[in-house]
């Protein structure tokens, strides 16, 4: 059975850290593309981050770029995100996904492409 479990949600202060992790289990996903979507309260799903299969192509949401890092390790079967300088608006749940489409689609492509999700991790940032 395929699972992907994520964890390293919490509640932390603006201007903090955290770093979320993806373990995927029941097959490999080394030649997957790998995402992170959150979904706030009362909003709709939105991309965050994409990594190619090799990890040599990332792609962020505007909101993210230069605070959040996406990386991945194939042979641990993981996707991470490091998210530094938290915002209140960063609140929400967080999902990691993989599929096989390219790292750089759309973000709609990306999110309707993806074939396995996991059930999310809360991230609460406090002001």
């Amino acid at each position: 059975q395929v699972q992907l479990v994520e964890s390293g949600g919490g509640l932390v202060q603006a201007g903090g850290s955290l770093r979320l992790s993806c373990a995927a289990s029941g097959r490999s996903f080394s030649d997957y593309t790998k995402t992170w979507f959150r979904q706030a309260p009362g909003k709709e799903r939105e991309f965050v981050a994409a990594i190619s299969w090799t990890g040599g192509t990332t792609k962020y949401t505007n909101s993210v770029k230069g605070r959040f890092t996406i990386s991945r390790d194939n042979a641990k079967n993981t996707v991470s995100l490091q998210m530094n300088s938290l915002k209140p608006e960063d609140t929400a749940v967080y999902y990691c996904a993989v599929g096989r489409i390219s790292a750089l689609a759309p973000d709609t492509s990306l999110r309707n492409g993806m074939e396995y999700w996991g059930k999310g991790t809360l991230v609460t940032i406090s002001s």
